[in-house]
């Protein structure tokens, strides 16, 4: 095995390596990206029933003030 090979040989171990770590990244940020999909997904579920609760609260101070 020649000087050239061995080189070439290190080259395509890189490489491979390279691109190995390329796709483990790419698999992180999607989960990163799945799962803040999922929360932002559970806080605009939640933001209407806070909605309504301000504004039941807002009523209720409302109403206290008229009734005493």
């Amino acid at each position: 095995m020649g000087i050239k090979d061995q080189f070439q040989d290190k080259a395509n171990d890189l490489a491979d390596k390279a691109k190995g770590s390329m796709g483990d990244k790419k698999d992180e940020a999607s989960e990163r990206a799945s799962q803040a999909q999922d929360q932002a997904g559970e806080r605009s579920s939640q933001a209407p029933d806070q909605a309504r609760d301000a504004a039941q609260e807002q009523q209720d101070k409302f109403n206290q003030d008229y009734d005493a």
